[in-house]
C-alpha cells in the first residue's frame, strides 16, 4: 500500500556502506536501497548517519524544509555554487547541475558545512554542467560549450581549397600556354606543374624558373557561410631555390563579374624551406552577394632564383546561415 511522508526522512537499507552527511541515491531499480551518490549523479536525500551494509539509515529527503548538513570534497568558500562529486561528497566544482549554496567555510576534505539547497533545477547555462563522455569540448559547462561552439562557427578558419591542378596558367589577358592548350599546367608550362623531385618525393609543386614572372589563374565558388563583413585571406606555402631573390606574389581579385580589380601583395618570399605566406582581400572590398572569386597571381621579379608554390587555399569567416 502507498505511504506518504510528511517529516522529510526516510529509512532506506544501505546496499554499501555509506557515510553521514553525504549524498545518497536510490539503487538501480529499487525504492528501498540507498548508496553513495557519485559525480554529477542526482541523489535524493543526505544520509544522517553511518550504516555498514544491508543496515538501516535515516536519509533527509531534498525536498524537506530547512538547511543541510553536507560532507565537503575540498576547500569551499561562503556563498559558492555546489556540484555533487565522487562518493557523495559537495565541491564547487563539479558534473550536473548546481545543488545548493554553502554557508560555510571547508577548509579541506570530510568537512561538514550547511548548505542552503535549490529548490529548483538551474536555468542558468553557467551553472549546469556538461557530462561529455565523448571528450569533444574544452569547457565544462554549458555557457563555456555553447561559447566554444559559436568561436568554431564564426572562426576566421574556414577553409577552401585551391587544388594545384585545378589551376591555370594566364598569358596577356587570357588563359593559355606556349603549347597553345588553353593554360593547362605540365612540365612543360611556365611555370612548370611537377613532382618536386621524381619519385623520391612526388609532392606536387608550380615553379618558376628564374626570370620567369608568368601570372596563374584560378576561380573558387563562394560558400553560403562567407561573411561579406569579413576579410578573404588567400594563403600558399612557397619558398625559393636560392638566397638571392625575395619577391612579393601580386594577386589581381575579382569578386563574381564586372567587379573593379582588387590589387593585393604578399609579403616577400624568402629561404629555401617552404613556409606559410598570405595575401588579404580586406572586407571592404568584398561586395554583398559575392559568389564566385577570381585571383590571379603574380610572381614578382627574381632573376637569380626558382620560386616555388606547393599549395594554395582561401580561409574566411563564417556567418550565421538564415532561413
Amino acid at each position: 500500500m502507498s505511504q506518504q511522508n510528511e517529516s522529510g526522512f526516510k529509512s532506506f537499507l544501505a546496499t554499501s556502506a555509506v557515510t553521514r552527511y553525504r549524498r545518497v541515491k536510490l539503487t538501480s531499480s529499487s525504492g528501498t536501497y540507498v548508496e553513495h551518490a557519485g559525480a554529477g549523479e542526482e541523489a535524493i536525500g543526505i544520509a544522517q548517519g553511518d550504516a555498514a551494509i544491508g543496515k538501516q539509515v535515516n536519509v533527509a529527503l531534498l525536498n524537506k524544509p530547512g538547511t543541510f548538513k553536507m560532507c565537503a570534497h575540498a576547500g569551499i568558500a561562503v556563498g559558492a555554487a555546489l556540484y555533487g562529486v565522487a562518493s557523495g561528497r559537495v565541491d564547487d566544482a563539479g558534473t550536473g547541475s548546481t545543488l545548493g549554496i554553502a554557508l560555510e567555510v571547508a577548509t579541506a576534505q570530510d568537512d561538514i558545512i550547511e548548505v542552503a539547497v535549490q529548490a529548483t533545477k538551474s536555468t542558468t547555462a553557467a551553472t549546469v554542467s556538461v557530462l561529455d563522455s565523448g571528450a569533444y569540448f574544452a569547457q565544462a559547462t554549458v555557457e563555456l560549450v555553447l561559447a566554444e561552439i559559436g568561436l568554431h562557427i564564426n572562426s576566421v578558419q574556414a577553409f577552401i581549397p585551391v587544388p594545384l591542378a585545378s589551376i591555370r596558367e594566364a598569358g596577356t589577358n587570357d588563359i593559355i600556354n606556349a603549347a597553345g592548350i588553353g593554360g593547362v599546367m605540365s612540365k612543360d608550362s611556365t611555370p612548370n606543374f611537377e613532382y618536386t623531385n621524381g619519385d623520391t618525393d612526388s609532392a606536387l609543386r608550380l615553379q618558376w624558373a628564374a626570370s620567369n614572372s608568368d601570372p596563374i589563374v584560378f576561380q573558387v565558388p563562394l560558400p553560403p557561410d562567407l561573411d561579406e563583413a569579413g576579410d578573404i585571406v588567400i594563403h600558399f606555402r612557397a619558398a625559393m631555390a636560392g638566397a638571392v631573390d625575395t619577391p612579393v606574389i601580386s594577386a589581381d581579385s575579382y569578386l563574381n563579374e564586372g567587379c573593379t580589380k582588387i590589387s593585393d601583395d604578399s609579403a616577400a618570399v624568402t629561404g629555401t624551406t617552404p613556409a606559410e605566406y598570405v595575401i588579404t582581400i580586406a572586407a571592404a572590398d568584398v561586395p554583398a552577394g559575392s559568389q564566385t572569386l577570381t585571383v590571379e597571381l603574380t610572381p614578382g621579379a627574381h632573376t637569380t632564383d626558382t620560386l616555388e608554390i606547393y599549395a594554395v587555399w582561401i580561409e574566411y569567416k563564417r556567418t550565421l546561415l538564415t532561413s
